[in-house]
């Protein structure tokens, strides 16, 4: 049986053939070949997605579960924050109730003696003044011992932090500004200062 040979199409360059003079045959390299990957890779330019390496974005219910956390905690330092405040309380009126307890009962001794005085004040009326004296000497002295020292001098310089003055008067015999009678005792010094004495002073000429 005769073959005859297969005719070429016109319209399909054969390869082999060498191009026409002008024609611009495209490069063979530029194809890309058969099996060849795609897409991102090692040798690829392209960024990893945002979820690449940083794993998954935290969810609502996370963001949730910290804000009820925080809130938690700041109900607790409210909490703790009001006990503290009502303990202070507690052992600031017990201080002061010590306080109060331990200054009455250092004027106990003083009511005692001054009931002794008037015990024995009709069986020897001159003993009374006496014991009166006593008594009022026993006073000073726990005043003393609580921080609140007397004053009652007199010739002194007069100084308008311990002393208040009542009164001016005329004495030849005292130098100007001097305390010359006293006629309330001062107690306390400074900042720990009961009450100032009540005193009249030397008018200077």
């Amino acid at each position: 049986m005769p073959i005859h040979p297969r005719e070429s199409d016109p319209a399909v360059p054969d390869p082999a053939d060498p191009a026409p003079e002008g024609a611009v045959r495209p490069p063979r390299g530029d194809l890309p070949r058969s099996g060849a990957p795609t897409g991102t890779g090692p040798d690829t330019d392209e960024e990893p997605g945002p979820d690449a390496a940083g794993g998954p974005a935290p969810s609502e219910d996370d963001h949730t579960a910290d804000l009820q956390e925080l809130e938690d905690r700041w109900r607790r330092a409210l909490a703790d924050l009001d006990n503290l405040r009502k303990r202070h309380t507690r052992e600031l009126e017990r201080e002061r109730t010590a306080e109060r307890s331990r200054t009455a009962a250092a004027f106990l001794p003083v009511l005692d003696n001054l009931e002794l005085a008037l015990t024995h004040a009709g069986s020897d009326p001159g003993a009374i003044v006496e014991g009166v004296r006593a008594v009022r000497d026993q006073a000073v002295n726990v005043l003393e011992l609580l921080g609140y020292p007397r004053h009652a001098e007199t010739g002194v310089a007069f100084d308008p932090a311990r002393h208040e003055v009542v009164g001016v008067v005329q004495d030849p015999d005292a130098p100007p500004g001097t305390v010359v009678e006293v006629l309330r005792p001062g107690y306390g010094d400074g900042e720990r200062q009961l009450r100032p004495a009540a005193v009249t002073v030397a008018k200077r000429e």
